[in-house]
């Protein structure tokens, strides 16, 4: 019950902070002195682009410590984390092709980052397939750690595609040199990452516990069938 209300509690926190965010995203940043008011549209875009990468690993690190461990919840983790950053992956993409559409004039082009970044949302994708067609628990969890792990290869390979190859993308805004952007698009920027990542704690919370129901549900299912 307490663990419920907690949950809750954070859910509103969340919602308050995407508002928050909007808001500020809309009426308190300025707008780019290149792109006008489309680029406000970074303010989800990049937040979205945080929560699937931390999400991704999640399932990294869960995945390996169910290798090592066999422990269940770390399975669970996994599981409930990958089908938030699938979520999170798609947003992304979405949001990135309505930026694109008015500062490229195309919705979609095969550009190096795009590219990985729709690579990533296919094998995760994938990931959530496997768990769904693998009925035995243990082997679906091992297979699935596995892909898991493998997986997330990609998303370092996003983060650096903008370096490597030639890229309609940007060069990185942040990095070790410090920010080239405006205080308040700054400020924006990272108080909506925070937003998102509340979404994503919140989300993942809820997911967790409902994996926690599966497993009880089957494991009662196959002492059924034993007693039967």
């Amino acid at each position: 019950m307490i663990g419920r209300v907690l949950a809750n509690g954070l859910g509103v926190i969340a919602l308050l902070a995407v508002l928050a965010g909007l808001y500020l995203a809309f009426f308190y940043a300025p707008p780019d002195a290149l792109m006008g008011d489309v680029q406000r549209i970074m303010y989800i875009h990049v937040p979205t682009a945080w929560v699937a990468f931390f999400a991704f690993f999640v399932v990294f690190v869960a995945s390996l410590l169910y290798l090592g461990k066999r422990c269940p919840e770390a399975d669970r983790l996994a599981s409930a984390s990958a089908e938030i950053g699938v979520l999170f992956t798609a947003l992304t993409l979405i949001a990135g092709s309505i930026w694109g559409k008015p500062t490229w004039g195309t919705w979609w082009t095969w550009d190096a980052r795009l590219t990985t970044t729709a690579l990533l949302l296919v094998i995760y994708v994938g990931y959530l397939m496997l768990r769904s067609f693998v009925d035995e628990s243990e082997r679906r969890a091992r297979l699935a750690a596995l892909v898991g792990i493998v997986g997330f290869i990609d998303v370092p390979l996003i983060y650096v595609s903008v370096l490597w190859f030639r890229t309609l993308h940007q060069p990185p805004s942040l990095g070790t040199g410090g920010s080239k952007m405006h205080e308040a698009m700054l400020f924006t920027l990272l108080f909506n990452v925070g937003a998102y990542t509340l979404v994503y704690l919140f989300l993942l919370v809820k997911r967790v516990r409902l994996e926690s129901l599966r497993a009880i549900s089957e494991m009662l299912a196959v002492e059924k069938v034993r007693h039967d």
